[in-house]
């Protein structure tokens, strides 16, 4: 099966979304150390201080750092103690992405539509109010130990959520040029793929827009299978990985391996500039998947015409990709811990809505050399 764009049929009648999806809210990471993750994340990618919840604020167990660069919100976590789930879920998998935090308009709307169609509930709605207003949020469980938050903040003035406090610091680096979540990947395990893309479908409402099988997406060594899942408006887009056979270990296996089982392999986030972006990132230190020259020598008669020059691309390591609509600009970093697990890409959209086949095999041998540095091919 090649790639495949699914289209809906002209003469179908629209149905009416059930679970409206308003974007990104926030994406919440378990980490091993908040403080200085937050300093790192500031540093290196232009956050600034939001919000903090912690002892200080009556929660004993955990302490969370809400930064925010435009659209973008990260909130990191990490246990007080060592007998609660924060804890246990960074003993196994090292920092990681816990929630996939949606906006939506009404929480316990969508708990209740996700839940009928088999979701399985994590929380319950939930009203949580301060003198700022109130915000409702509800959850259920996806792939792995990953949950999607349904959080409904129409009634809330407040600077993040109640029980967070206004968190401010001297140390405000400048920003990168991030503006938001353009998408989030999966990666499952064996024959996990389409059990999933059937939850997506089924207690989502998710349509897959695009197919990628091991034809499309493999090397020498390895494959991988993919399947891009979107909600009604396209603000929510998740591409769900899966291994396939191949004569070594695959990038998907080996952070399947490191991670303990499925969970978040990178966020996608977006810019309206990615040279000056990606040049930001690397002189405060972030380190990105390097792409041989050999790729560029033809790049442009595969793409055809873009506004960016070359020179600068090619010094940064930036993939060019096209599809019917435009063309996109994309990059990877190496993993943000030392677990080979997750990982950021930087993308810019000049049209495309697609997600860079043309640049899957250049991208995958950058990944295995890699998996063959740290023993893992």
């Amino acid at each position: 099966m090649s790639s495949t764009t699914i289209q809906p049929k002209s003469n179908v009648t629209p149905v009416a979304d059930f679970l409206p999806l308003y974007g990104t809210d926030y994406v919440e990471f378990y980490v091993g150390n908040a403080k200085q993750a937050a300093h790192f994340y500031k540093t290196a990618f232009g956050f600034q201080s939001l919000a903090y919840s912690g002892p200080e604020t009556g929660n004993k167990d955990f302490a969370s750092y809400v930064i925010r660069q435009n659209k973008l919100t990260f909130v990191l976590t990490t246990p007080i103690r060592s007998d609660n789930a924060v804890a246990e879920h960074i003993r196994v998998h090292g920092d990681g992405v816990k929630f996939l935090a949606l906006k939506v308009e009404d929480a316990a709307d969508a708990w209740k539509q996700t839940t009928q169609r088999g979701g399985k509930s994590f929380k319950e709605p939930e009203t949580l109010t301060d003198p700022d207003g109130e915000v409702v949020m509800s959850g259920i469980h996806t792939y792995g130990d990953t949950v999607h938050l349904f959080i409904e903040r129409k009634n809330y003035n407040g600077i993040f959520l109640p029980g967070y406090v206004k968190w401010e610091t001297q140390y405000n680096p400048t920003e990168t040029g991030l503006q938001y979540v353009d998408h989030c990947v999966g990666n499952v395990g064996w024959n996990q793929m389409n059990p999933w893309v059937k939850f997506y479908e089924d207690v989502m409402g998710f349509k897959n827009i695009l197919s990628f099988d091991d034809n499309d997406i493999s090397t020498e060594y390895s494959a991988l299978m993919s399947k891009v899942m979107s909600n009604g408006n396209g603000y929510v887009k998740f591409p769900i990985n899966e291994p396939a056979e191949g004569k070594k270990k695959s990038q998907v296996e080996e952070y399947l391996e490191f991670y303990n089982g499925e969970g978040v392999q990178h966020v996608a986030l977006a810019t309206n500039n990615i040279i000056e972006t990606v040049t930001a990132l690397k002189n405060r230190g972030v380190e990105f998947l390097k792409i041989p020259a050999s790729y560029y020598a033809d790049v442009l008669s595969r793409v055809g015409h873009i506004d960016e020059d070359l020179e600068p691309l090619q010094e940064l390591g930036i993939l060019i990709d096209r599809d019917d609509e435009g063309y996109l600009l994309q990059i990877f970093s190496k993993p943000l811990q030392d677990r080979p697990t997750v990982f950021f890409e930087i993308i810019q959209r000049k049209g495309a809505k697609s997600f860079g086949k043309g640049n899957f095999k250049a991208l995958f041998e950058s990944l295995e050399r890699e998996q063959a540095l740290r023993g893992n091919l």
